[in-house]
């Protein structure tokens, strides 16, 4: 009998496993992960972007908690010798058009309690000189971190706390009554006092397999990557960003360079056909038929049909997201371009079409399922573990 089981091996999940040992050092833990190892899907595919929380609507969930978690994942990091560079970033706005929409970012940086500036041309050239640009917002808080490392470290300390980390083990029913929860797996068969939905891009069907019926389905959308040839790496300093469309729920196509010295170009943003599919090819007819069918992404689809042909056409013509690229850096050429990896994006989408733009998260019985997660989640994570575990403090468990 555990007291907490948590399903998802990735970085939210690990994160709510540490804070509950660092509130509850007696508690008996258990990790449920469907791969042979942590950090598989969207934690080890994302860029290693230690984001500022300068996007986020404020108030919001993803606005206080990316900013909070900025400085939680550095301090981790320095305390566990795990490599990392706060290496700031900047948001570039590349036409007069753009201004306004920068400044209404800018605002927003300092609406979120961020210390951030607004930079002219000269400045922004000394910081990267291969940019174009008119302006920019020089966020000095963002950084680059390997969060696949992060997750191993996280798992030694989960164990070396008495934690249970059950890989290649699957969730296959969930039963939930007042007073505990009976989780049937590929192996065994786990019961607790708490379930922990983690899940990630199968966040949805862990909280219906429970027994929730939620007013949104995960959408996947897959971000294709290009990396610079090494002998082009030095034109990008550290991050360079565009100002985001606002017509468009995506950040745009950008340099990331990873603390491995390469350096990342996009991404895009397109349709997966498959909820674990980081190839053009990748499809499940399951998890096809179930986006294809939902009145939600058709609704979406109409909204942003413009906007996601264009991503489409990126996806399959090099040359034209070399226009997107050359936007921000016009001295990068075709050649200088080599294929680069992908990610997922795990999207909770409404019935009326309506993105879901914070995380959400949902009470259950003796159950609490993050439904919605991407991107600022591996940032924001260890303080998405402290908002979860004192949401715990309101049931009635034994700890």
């Amino acid at each position: 009998m555990y007291d907490y089981i948590i399903i998802g091996g990735g970085i939210v999940g690990l994160s709510v496993a540490i804070t509950l040992y660092k509130k509850y050092p007696r508690v008996k833990v258990a990790v449920v992960e469907k791969e042979a190892g942590l950090a598989f899907h969207q934690t080890g595919h994302n860029s290693g972007v230690i984001h500022s929380g300068i996007y986020y609507k404020p108030g919001s969930l993803k606005a206080r908690l990316a900013k909070e978690g900025n400085q939680s994942i550095i301090s981790f990091c320095r305390q566990y010798g795990i490599q990392y560079e706060q290496c700031g970033k900047v948001i570039v706005a590349t036409s007069e058009n753009e201004l306004p929409l920068l400044e209404n970012l800018f605002q927003r940086g300092l609406q979120n309690g961020l210390e951030v500036s607004k930079i002219d041309q000269e400045r922004l050239l000394e910081l990267e000189p291969s940019v174009n640009g008119l302006e920019a917002i020089h966020v000095p808080m963002a950084g680059i971190v390997n969060y696949k490392k992060v997750c191993e470290k996280m798992g030694m300390i989960i164990r070396g706390n008495g934690g249970e980390i059950f890989l290649n083990t699957e969730a296959k029913r969930i039963k939930e009554s007042e007073k505990e929860v009976i989780i049937e797996t590929t192996h065994q068969v786990l019961r607790g006092s708490m379930l922990i939905n983690c899940a990630g891009l199968f966040s949805d069907r862990m909280a219906k397999l429970t027994g929730y019926k939620l007013d949104l389905k995960i959408v996947p959308f897959r971000g294709e990557y290009y990396q610079l040839i090494p002998e082009k790496r030095h034109l990008v300093k550290n991050l360079i960003y565009p100002v985001p469309n606002p017509n468009f729920p995506f950040l745009g196509v950008h340099f990331t360079r990873m603390i491995d010295g390469t350096v990342g170009v996009g991404p895009n943003a397109v349709l997966s056909l498959k909820r674990e599919g980081y190839k053009k090819t990748s499809f499940n007819f399951h998890d096809a038929a179930e986006v294809l069918s939902y009145s939600g992404f058709w609704k979406l689809a109409k909204l942003y049909r413009k906007e996601g042909m264009e991503e489409i056409i990126r996806s399959f013509h090099k040359k034209k997201f070399l226009e997107e690229v050359q936007k921000l850096m016009p001295s990068i050429t075709e050649g200088d371009l080599i294929p680069g990896s992908s990610g997922v994006r795990a999207q909770a989408l409404r019935f009326d079409g309506s993105l879901i733009d914070d995380f959400y998260i949902v009470n259950g019985k003796r159950s609490i399922h993050i439904c919605n997660a991407p991107s600022p989640a591996a940032t924001a994570s260890m303080e998405i573990g402290k908002e979860v575990v004192e949401m715990l403090s309101s049931y009635s468990l034994v700890t």
